[in-house]
């Protein structure tokens, strides 16, 4: 898992069918402690209602992502899990 912002919308007009119905994103990583966005774009799919300029938290395990939708062999490895208020870092 990790942090991201939610960047874009991604709208297709031939897809899966596994992704009908389903929001897709753009969304770009966060490093944790300097918050700074990294330059590498991940399409994720929305479970939780998100929207751009959100600050997310993604899952790359795609057989989660199967079991929400309910199909085994749906292509889909990352989705969005939470929205993230702020968060802190612990220091040891």
């Amino acid at each position: 898992m990790f942090i991201a912002r939610v960047k874009s919308n991604i709208v297709a007009t031939v897809k899966h069918p596994a992704y009908l119905g389903q929001k897709i994103f753009a969304v770009h990583p966060i490093h944790p402690v300097s918050r700074e966005e990294q330059n590498e774009t991940i399409l994720a799919v929305d479970f939780v209602d998100a929207g751009i300029g959100d600050i997310v938290i993604v899952s790359q395990e795609g057989g989660s992502a199967r079991r929400i939708l309910d199909n085994i062999k749906a292509p889909v490895r990352s989705f969005i899990v939470a929205i993230v208020d702020n968060w802190t870092i612990e220091e040891k």
